[in-house]
Parts: structure tokens; sequence; C-alpha cells
């Protein structure tokens, strides 16, 4: 896939048109779920602090920031009847689910400014341990990106106070993140977003 990438500087107007596209994909997770396009957001503001954190080039941490805003695409579609069930779902129910994250990068692939976001997009529910979907990938294999979106993810989605799921406190939150190191997340990852946390 990387070979097939091409620079989006090549093409004319390609800051315009990518940030014209990003801005239509929001719009249509928005118009799916609002709390979906919230999570978006935060997770996008997290993979910047993470990023920069591992002091990242300033081009790898906005290809970061893009595909973390986008990392839910696939969600467009997941029946909002299954989206409404999680984490209670059926075996049918949870194969739909996660194909999600092959339906974003799919919906990705003929535009020629998101080519180097789709590694991202596609393998953030990849686990560092190789338990994770859509393809079992482990430790470096899964592109840092994609490592990075996976513990922001994670916080946003299960111990941010922005969420119901709410009932940690950050010490807890941190705790719960390094217990998850090395087997769900990249360690390196996981004490970057601390830090970054404060």
């Amino acid at each position: 896939m990387l070979t097939l990438m091409e620079d989006p500087d090549v093409y004319p107007d390609g800051g315009e048109a990518s940030n014209s596209i990003i801005a239509s994909l929001l719009h249509l997770i928005e118009l799916k779920n609002f709390k979906l396009f919230l999570h978006s957001q935060q997770v996008a503001n997290y993979s910047v602090s993470v990023a920069a954190k591992m002091r990242l080039s300033p081009e790898e941490i906005e290809r970061i920031r893009l595909a973390a805003l986008l990392h839910d695409l696939g969600h467009l579609t997941v029946p909002n009847a299954i989206l409404a069930k999680m984490p209670y779902l059926s075996t049918r129910e949870m194969s739909v689910f996660k194909n999600h994250c092959n339906a974003g990068s799919a919906m990705l692939e003929n535009i020629s400014c998101c080519q180097e976001l789709i590694p991202y997009i596609r393998h953030h529910h990849e686990r560092f341990d190789g338990k994770g979907y859509p393809k079992r990938l482990k430790g470096v294999n899964i592109p840092l990106g994609a490592r990075i979106i996976a513990v922001t993810n994670y916080y946003d989605r299960f111990i941010n106070p922005c969420t119901h799921f709410w009932v940690k406190t950050r010490d807890e939150a941190a705790q719960e993140l390094f217990s998850l190191s090395g087997m769900a997340f990249d360690p390196d990852v996981v004490k970057a977003f601390v830090d970054a946390l404060g």
C-alpha cells in the first residue's frame, strides 16, 4: 500500500481540496451521530498531543490529526441499531461493527489527498499483542499513527470524563492505560499519552 501512495502536494490546490473533503466527511459523521462527531474531535486533539510529545514531524502530526478525525468514518456503514447496542452485540452484529475499519478506509481509496490516512484508519483497532482486527498485526507492524489513535480512542471512549462511561480519576485512568501497555497498546505511546495528560 505504501508504495502506491502519492504525495498530496503533487496535486494542484491539494490543501484546499483536502480541507473541503475532510470537512464534508466530518459533516456526514455529524449527521450520523453527533456524539460520534464530538468523539472524533476529542481523539484528534489527544492524538496531536501524543504525536507532539513523541516529537514527530509537523507533517506526520497533521496526518495523524486528519486520520484521527476520520478514524470512525466506517461507522457510516454500521446501522444505528447496532451502534446503540454497543458493547452488547451478537456475534453477527460484532462482525458488522468490526468491518467499520475496512469500510472507512475503503471510502478513501479513490481520494488522492487521503491516501496516507488509510493505514491509520484501517488499523486503529489492532492490538500490540496481535489480537486486534482487521489484520491481527502485531507490535511495530502496526503503523505508528494507528497505535496513537488506538490509545486516544480507548481513552476517550471509556475513561474520559466527557463520556457517560466516566467513573475514574485521572490517576485511575493512567493506571488502566499502563495495565494495558504491551498488550493492547504500544508502551511508548501510552507513556507519551500519560505524560501529555500531565
